[in-house]
């Protein structure tokens, strides 16, 4: 099923994501310093000689001593490419580059792309087969029936390394794991529902498959394809779909739907009428799986079926079937494993694992992403595609069914240290970010963008309301906006909302607010009308304040510290809060928050406590249990110092407090951040290295933000401003319109402000 079914984009703007920083999806890095001499004659001649001859001697070293066992292959030759159809091979490598990028970001495998320009099974079958040595495993995508299922079928038993075709088992798995969860609460057994498969393609005949090895009887499930019911004796028909035919007088879809208690749409859109799901058996289940138009929609099936449920592959209904819930977690288990195969009791444990979590208590992380409290019902039988625990309860369950079934090369003794690992080898920062674009996507926003004639933050804007945020009121020239909006591939430049200084009636209740709020700083009300005419920030600022948007977002065209002093004309602080900047510098497998690195100069005691308190509050938010260090160049004293007594009193100040987070301070970065630095000081109270770093002063703050920006080579966001009362966000100026974007998305859903 499709990962993103309902997200509206130009042509323009799919390209441009495509193309920006470098063209494509993926790129290759080293894992392993290459900075020395040294370094090369390891990696390299001669030193790569020595793992060479330990494969040579033990081919199971190539586990040990190359990244095989993390690395899949996502294979296709483009004969199915989503729902477009045989486009050819070159045409299928966007699709493939974007499963490998799924790969990595929800198990943290490793993946290439390859696209084979055949449409022979046994050529392709030939070269697959001989890329074994290179792959911990094969995932096959996109390529049609009945070849798929020969091909997937000859590369299993040839090959001793994972190969799954996923759009076979893919849909198989999830919608399985459904199905277990809407028997439970219909009170059905498996082994007595009476089920209908409409389609007989790859992932329909999958699907088949896979509910009748989880205990469905094959003489209770009709399949039909488009030319009606596959029924034994039919003429015309392959093995893969007469390996399903029913002994059965019906022949239509409607005739098979009369009496079921399921109805598993794997065709196309409208092929479930009204009239056929009125005549399904009580508290009928409805999976209409076609995309990116089901079936039948959640709302005319429950129309007439008030008792149905009902799952689509779509993400703007309940109870999504979605591919990612299961492919990157199936592999993940495998690969630890080091499984030689993906059989039937390792997909029947993946649907069985992903059933029994959306049984379980909803994870705060999803309900916050969603915007609702989830708990299992009729609206929540398949776990949200972002819960963090599939991670470790979908991979576990593989690992171990690979092991009880005998396809395991390595065997796990401690589960509990490996579902550990699991958690720790992804950066909760990516899934909750993704969690919170969920959020603002389910509660849209109005978001200010105060310089909108801009290409970048434009184009942000843009993005902003085709995802789905919001509505983005725009700021500037109507006429010079509404060029770029065309400029930029939009088709219909008069549907954004566009506020002109120069025309706009609200500058007479702009100048009146304003002028309350100044008249006693020195401004007349002539300077607050020209300050309101005349600067963008200014009057996109008294937008904000007189609610005519949600959040507002800057600093493109001034620096930082232009556009917050624009902003504080207008806006105040939180009661009792002194405002502050956060860096989030995102590694692989950390994030670390930086703070103060915009605005306080030299922070009091008081206020480096706030800006602890604060900055650990936006971390939980982002998924971290916080760990603040207060840093300096000095640790515990040594060296000593004059500038070291606020770092002190503020430590002070959080024990007073008792705040219910671990901090310490003062301490130099290495002995934060560097476990065997940390074992010097075993008073300290950190247990693991910081992740919030509270730092003395905004000059070292704003230095070390850029340094790491500019050399580490690790993804920032920021800076975000904390602790206005109005959520505002000041972009830098060399910001790209996905930085844009991701401050914008954060202010709309009150992950900072």
């Amino acid at each position: 099923m499709s990962e993103e079914s309902n997200v509206k984009f130009t042509e323009r703007e799919a390209l441009f994501y495509h193309s920006t920083i470098r063209p494509g999806k993926i790129e290759i890095i080293a894992s392993k310093p290459m900075a020395t001499q040294r370094d090369l004659s390891l990696a390299y001649s001669p030193g790569v000689a020595v793992p060479v001859q330990a494969i040579a001697d033990d081919p199971s070293c190539a586990y040990d001593y190359t990244a095989k066992g993390n690395l899949v292959a996502v294979i296709s030759n483009g004969t199915a490419i989503l729902g477009m159809g045989n486009l050819g091979a070159l045409a299928s490598k966007p699709v493939m580059e974007g499963k490998a990028v799924l790969f990595k970001r929800f198990a943290d495998v490793d993946s290439i792309d390859i696209e084979l320009n055949s449409e022979d099974p046994d050529a392709l079958i030939e070269a697959i087969a001989m890329m074994e040595p290179s792959f911990g495993g094969i995932n096959l995508e996109d390529i049609k029936a009945p070849e798929c299922f020969v091909i997937e079928q000859t590369l299993r038993e040839r090959m001793k390394i994972p190969v799954m075709h996923d759009d076979q088992h893919g849909t198989a798995i999830i919608a399985a794991a459904g199905l277990v969860n809407a028997c439970h609460l219909t009170g059905r057994n498996m082994e007595d529902i009476k089920v209908v498969v409409n389609g007989a393609g790859a992932s329909a005949l999958a699907c088949t498959a896979l509910i009748k090895s989880m205990g469905v009887r094959h003489d209770n499930v009709i399949v039909c394809d488009s030319k009606g019911v596959i029924y034994k004796g039919r003429a015309g028909i392959d093995q893969f779909k007469s390996a399903h035919a029913a002994e059965t007088d019906k022949r239509t879809l409607a005739e098979a739907m009369v009496g079921a208690d399921v109805a598993l749409g794997l065709s196309v859109a409208g092929a479930f009428s009204q009239d056929m799901v009125k005549t399904m058996a009580k508290d009928p289940i409805i999976f209409a799986m076609a995309n990116p138009d089901p079936e039948i929609t959640p709302p005319d099936a429950l129309a007439v079926r008030p008792d149905a449920i009902v799952a689509t592959g779509r993400s703007d209904y309940p109870n999504q079937v979605n591919n990612v819930l299961g492919f990157p977690f199936i592999f993940r288990g495998a690969l630890d494993v080091r499984a030689t195969a993906i059989n039937e009791e390792m997909k029947i444990a993946a649907a069985k694992a992903i059933a029994a979590l959306a049984r379980e208590q909803v994870a705060e992380e999803v309900a916050a992403a969603y915007g609702k409290t989830w708990q299992f019902g009729r609206d929540y039988i398949i776990p949200a595609p972002f819960d963090p625990r599939l991670m470790e309860v979908v991979s576990s369950a593989v690992a171990k069914a690979a092991m009880d079934s005998g396809v395991a090369q390595k065997h796990i003794e401690d589960f509990d240290a490996y579902r550990h690992s699991l958690k720790a080898r992804l950066n909760p920062t990516t899934s909750v970010l993704t969690q919170v674009y969920e959020t603002v996507k389910a509660n849209p926003k109005r978001v200010i963008f105060a310089e909108a004639e801009q290409d970048v933050v434009l184009r942000a804007a843009i993005q902003f309301r085709d995802f789905g945020y919001g509505t983005p009121v725009l700021v500037g020239r109507d006429a010079a906006v509404r060029d770029k909006l065309i400029e930029l591939g939009v088709s219909d430049p008069g549907s954004y909302e566009i506020h002109n200084s120069a025309n706009s009636p609200l500058v007479g209740d702009m100048v009146k607010f304003l002028y309350q709020r100044l008249q006693r700083r020195g401004f007349l009300e002539r300077d607050v009308k020209r300050m309101v005419n005349q600067d963008r920030n200014i009057f996109a600022s008294a937008l904000l304040a007189l609610g005519h948007g949600d959040a507002m977002i800057s600093g493109f065209t001034r620096p930082f510290g232009q556009t917050f002093k624009d902003v504080r004309q207008v806006i105040d602080p939180k009661d009792g809060g002194v405002p502050f900047g956060v860096h989030l510098m995102i590694a692989k497998n950390s994030t670390v928050f930086l703070a103060d690195t915009t605005i306080n100069e030299r922070p009091s005691a008081e206020d480096l406590a706030h800006i602890a308190i604060e900055t650990a509050a936006v971390a939980r938010r982002l998924g971290h249990e916080p760990r603040v260090a207060f840093l300096s160049y000095s640790t515990f004293g040594n060296p000593p110092g004059k500038w070291l007594d606020s770092i002190r009193e503020a430590v002070a100040l959080l024990d007073e407090r008792g705040v219910h987070f671990e901090y310490e301070g003062e301490m130099a970065p290495d002995a934060a951040l560097n476990p065997n630095v940390m074992k010097n000081y075993p008073f300290s109270r950190l247990t693991a290295p910081a992740n919030v770093l509270v730092m003395p002063g905004l000059q070292s703050a704003n230095i070390s933000a850029k340094l790491l920006r500019e050399l580490a080579g690790n993804a920032t966001i920021g800076p975000m401003l904390i602790g206005m009362e109005k959520p505002v966000q000041i972009a830098p100026m060399t910001a790209l319109a996905p930085d844009i974007l991701t401050l914008a998305v954060l202010a709309a859903g009150g992950v900072v402000g």
